[in-house]
C-alpha cells in the first residue's frame, strides 16, 4: 500500500510549521521574557493533549510496552522545544526564511544520518546519489536564501 496519500497532510504541516517562529517570535516581543514565552506557547498543546487523553483514554500502555521503551524514547518533546525556544529567539534576527532554511537543512542532514546508521530504531537506508544529491541541493539552497 502506497504512502502516497500522506504527501498532502505532511506538506501541509510542514507549511504549517514555518507559522511557529513568527509567532513566537511577535509572543516573545509582547511577553518579553523568553522563557515564559516559551511557556506560554506550550500550553495550548498540553491542554489539548490532555482534553484529548481524557476523552479518549484506551489504549493504555502496557507493563511490557513500557519495559521495553528506549530511556530516550520520551525525550523527543524535549528536543522539539529546543527547536521551539531557538525559534522563539532568533528568528527575528535571521528572518522567517533563513532559520526555516537552517532548521529543515539541518534536519535533512541528520535525518540522512539517522537513516544510513539506523539510529533510534529506525529502518536502515544506505546512502546512494540522490540522497547526496538532494542534501547538496538542501545546502546550496540554504546558502542562496541566507546570503541573499
Amino acid at each position: 500500500m502506497s504512502a502516497i496519500w500522506l504527501y498532502p497532510i505532511i506538506l501541509a504541516a510542514g507549511a504549517l510549521q514555518a507559522w511557529g517562529p513568527p509567532m513566537n517570535n511577535a509572543l516573545r516581543g509582547a511577553l518579553e521574557n523568553p522563557w515564559l514565552a516559551s511557556l506560554v506557547s506550550f500550553l495550548p498543546i498540553v491542554a489539548l493533549l490532555a482534553c484529548i487523553a481524557l476523552c479518549i483514554p484506551h489504549p493504555l500502555p502496557s507493563a511490557e510496552g513500557l519495559a521495553r521503551m528506549p530511556w530516550w524514547a520520551p525525550l523527543g518533546g524535549l528536543i522539539g522545544a529546543f527547536a521551539v525556544v531557538a525559534g522563539l529567539m532568533f528568528v527575528g534576527t535571521v528572518g522567517a526564511g533563513a532559520f526555516a532554511g537552517l532548521t529543515i537543512t539541518a534536519n535533512v542532514l541528520m535525518s540522512l544520518l539517522i537513516d544510513k546508521f539506523g539510529m533510534f530504531g529506525m529502518p536502515v537506508h544506505e546512502f546512494n546519489f540522490g540522497r547526496i544529491a538532494g542534501a547538496l541541493l538542501m545546502v546550496a539552497g540554504i546558502a542562496l536564501i541566507s546570503r541573499f
